[in-house]
Parts: structure tokens; C-alpha cells; sequence
């Protein structure tokens, strides 16, 4: 269901300050929510309470809208308010009729209680906010609302039976040879020497072909 339909039970309607995250940040991490944020909505909370669903690793889900000043990608003051927040967040990011969504896997910090690790964080394109395609589908589990929120993220069907620690490590590994192609091609750009070039080329082949299948969880 799109976010504005989600069930009056589950609305939570609070007005989080920003500096809620102080706490949290230094001088210049401060400086990016007062440059960047207008405001951070709590609109949702997601439980057993609520829902009606419960969650082996996902206790709750709380969805929250950050307005911004301007059309930009915020992924450091995203990282600092899902850290600071000891639960899976769904975020909504709005500009001017415009929203991009974020949610990360995470899990606790293993000496702060109040406090989570990320894992791996989901990340959408911006879309027209009353066009857009992504919901919160309240089925089966707390986990499985998640996980489903997740995959929809990622835009790839072929994903849906696969466990979240799966999903998570594919997402990782796809990352980490992207940047690896990213660096092979700049380096062959500048490269002289025909030998270093060739072989360059070649690692870069075989890192478009680990690609390839990895995208394809081959």
C-alpha cells in the first residue's frame, strides 16, 4: 500500500528537531542538517501493536519523511539518523513534488542498545512523489515487510525468494566490482604502455564478466 495508505493505527504524526541528533554528530555533520534539512517527519510506526505482524529480526519498522531545502541526495544525514535510531527505518526523501526512499539493513550495535550498525543501505532514484511505485506491503512478517521494501529498491524481481543476508551480499559484491571497473577504465585512459594496457583491458573483461553473474546470482 502506497505510504499515505498505510492504516490509521500505524500513524505516529511527530515533528523530530534536528538537533534530536546532536548527540550524534560533529560540527560538520550539524552543519549538513541545517544546510540541507527543513524537516523530519516520525509519520508511522510499524510493531506488533499496529500491524498485527511480528518480526524475528525486524521488531519494528518506523517510516519517516525528511523535507528538504533543495533537490539533493543526503546519504550522510540518512547514515547519522538510522544509526542514532535502534529500529529498521523506511525513509521518504521529498523536495518540491519529487521523493526518493531509503531503507538499510542493520544490526544492533553490540555495545550501544540505543544505537544500530548498517549493513547495507537500499537506495531508490527520485520519482515524482504521487507517481511513485514503491509501498509498504503489511503481509506475513515484520521481516518480510522489510525484506519486501528492500527488493523493490534494488528494481530486480529475480530477488524475491532470496533471503535478505543474500540479497545484502550480492548488493555488496555488485558495489565493490562497479568500483572496480570505474578505477580499471580510468587507469587504461591513462595508461602508456601497450603491454600494461593489455593486460589492464583484460582484467577489466573479466571483472564485467564477475558482473555479469553476480548480477545474475549465478
Amino acid at each position: 500500500m502506497a505510504f499515505q495508505d498505510l492504516p490509521k493505527r500505524t500513524k505516529f504524526g511527530r515533528v523530530v528537531p534536528k538537533n534530536a541528533f546532536d548527540d550524534f554528530t560533529n560540527t560538520r555533520q550539524k552543519k549538513l542538517f541545517t544546510d540541507f534539512v527543513q524537516r523530519i517527519n516520525w509519520t508511522h510506526k510499524l510493531s506488533k501493536e499496529t500491524t498485527n505482524l511480528t518480526g524475528d529480526t525486524v521488531k519494528e519498522i518506523q517510516v519517516f519523511k525528511v523535507e528538504l531545502k533543495e533537490k539533493v541526495k543526503i546519504p550522510k544525514v540518512l547514515e547519522i539518523i538510522q544509526k542514532s535510531i535502534p529500529y529498521h527505518l523506511i525513509i521518504e526523501v521529498a523536495f518540491n513534488g519529487y521523493s526518493y526512499f531509503v531503507t538499510s539493513q542493520i544490526h544492533p550495535h553490540p555495545t550501544n542498545d540505543n544505537q544500530s550498525v548498517i549493513d547495507w543501505s537500499f537506495e531508490s532514484e527520485w520519482v515524482k512523489s504521487d507517481a511513485s511505485d514503491y509501498q509498504i506491503n503489511l503481509k506475513t512478517s515484520l521481516d518480510q515487510v522489510h525484506r519486501d521494501f528492500c527488493i523493490q529498491l534494488t528494481g530486480r524481481d529475480d530477488l524475491k525468494d532470496k533471503p535478505i543476508s543474500v540479497i545484502v551480499e550480492n548488493q555488496i559484491r555488485i558495489d565493490g566490482l562497479k568500483k572496480d571497473i570505474a578505477r580499471l577504465k580510468s587507469a587504461i585512459s591513462k595508461e602508456k604502455q601497450f603491454n600494461k594496457k593489455v593486460q589492464m583491458n583484460l582484467e577489466l573483461n573479466e571483472k564485467k564478466a564477475e558482473l555479469k553473474r553476480t548480477i545474475s546470482l549465478d
